[in-house]
């Protein structure tokens, strides 16, 4: 049910309470996960379902009885955004307990609450993998793109391939999740709408009239001498420079001021390092929500490529596999137009006993086949090995 389109009149009550000892436990059948350093929380039930355009109008109209002492608690829409979708719906929990980066609990209830219950008994003993597109494949992909660069038709195109996995015991979210925020510090760990999966990305949060994003391309495995090339890769840190000015001109057009460092840093995580660029900039219109710098700034060329649009058209041409939601925006907004959006990568797509898994890599002028293929490994692992259990 839409809120807005039936008249549904919703009613949230915040309070604080203890702090949970994992939030994981409060997540509902259906509910959503967003942990990231030490600032938590899980879903339970639906209050509403609301299409994007109307997710923040709808929040601003919720009743709330709240905690004033809880800054940043209350009713939020959350939910991932396909990569191409062109309806996009989000939800309002019917619950949500979270956790404070100071180790405060709140919960917010609205309507009718859901009792978590467990997913599964029994953890997969058994795993297949199998890749759905092969390496041959990939090649001819990669310089079908090559091509296109050299004819001046494009600059650079983000190419993904796909891996499935099926189970003898259906996976267990909760379990995936305890797993990625123990292994994958530093993330964007969530669980939405049957994706789960722990982003190094920030591609935008909102918090009063302060945007923040930190766009990242360029990337290497975490060996011992990786990065030092990465810092020296003439190729990375011209893609990278990609995706920052696309990400400027947009942050442009609803910032007063927007500052961004000449030079990337380089972000190291448990399996992979990439070239990473903070931006902030400053509202001019406070009406500008959270989400919806979110669908101005998705896809940017950090998961699509430049020119937006011929690098969408080759990316339908080429990949084998539809990306549903994998380097979607996923995330949540609240009534003050608050919120933290990722991109969703590093992730699976999990139906029962089977899960898909989605890695790209950015090809540009002087990119290699084989070394964009063990781009993708390395990308691939983290959430391998979540699911294995290696």
């Amino acid at each position: 049910m839409s809120a807005t389109s039936t008249g549904l009149r919703l009613r949230a009550v915040t309070r604080e309470v203890d702090a949970p000892a994992d939030v994981v436990s409060a997540l509902g059948r259906d509910g959503v996960a967003w942990l990231h350093d030490g600032a938590e929380f899980a879903t339970s039930g639906v209050a509403a379902r609301v299409h994007a355009d109307d997710v923040v109008a709808t929040l601003a109209a919720i009743e709330h009885d709240d905690d004033p002492a809880l800054p940043g608690a209350g009713p939020r829409a959350v939910g991932a955004l396909g990569f191409t979708d062109g309806s996009p719906e989000l939800v309002i929990p019917a619950r949500i307990v979270g956790r404070t980066g100071d180790a405060r609990g709140w919960v917010t209830e609205v309507g009718a609450v859901e009792p978590r219950s467990a997913e599964h008994d029994r953890p997969p003993t058994e795993v297949t993998v199998t890749a759905l597109s092969t390496r041959e494949h990939w090649r001819e992909s990669v310089d079908t793109v090559l091509a296109a660069i050299e004819r001046g038709e494009l600059t650079k195109v983000v190419l993904a391939r796909a891996v499935a996995l099926e189970a003898n015991q259906p996976f267990d979210r909760g379990v995936l999740l305890t797993r990625l925020r123990a292994q994958q510090r530093g993330c964007f760990v969530y669980a939405a709408d049957g994706l789960v999966g722990a982003s190094p990305e920030l591609l935008v949060a909102r918090h009063g009239v302060h945007v923040i994003s930190r766009p990242m391309a360029g990337t290497t495995s975490a060996r011992e001498g990786a990065i030092e090339h990465l810092r020296a890769s003439t190729k990375d840190a011209h893609e990278h420079r990609l995706v920052v000015a696309a990400i400027l001109d947009v942050l442009r057009t609803r910032c007063v001021e927007v500052d961004a460092p000449s030079q990337p840093e380089v972000d190291e995580f448990a399996d992979v390092a990439h070239f990473a660029t903070p931006i902030h900039g400053t509202l001019r219109d406070t009406g500008t929500d959270a989400l919806t710098l979110a669908r101005l700034l998705h896809p940017t060329p950090a998961v699509a490529g430049t020119p937006t649009r011929a690098a969408l058209e080759m990316i339908e041409r080429l990949e084998p596999q539809p990306r549903g939601r994998y380097a979607g925006p996923v995330g949540w907004v609240d009534a003050r137009g608050d919120g933290e959006w990722a991109v969703a990568l590093r992730g699976a797509a999990i139906d029962g006993t089977r899960a898909v898994l989605h890695a790209g890599a950015g090809i540009v002028a002087g990119s290699d086949p084989d070394a964009e293929w063990d781009e993708t490994e390395a990308k691939l692992d983290p959430m391998l090995r979540a699911l294995i259990r290696l």
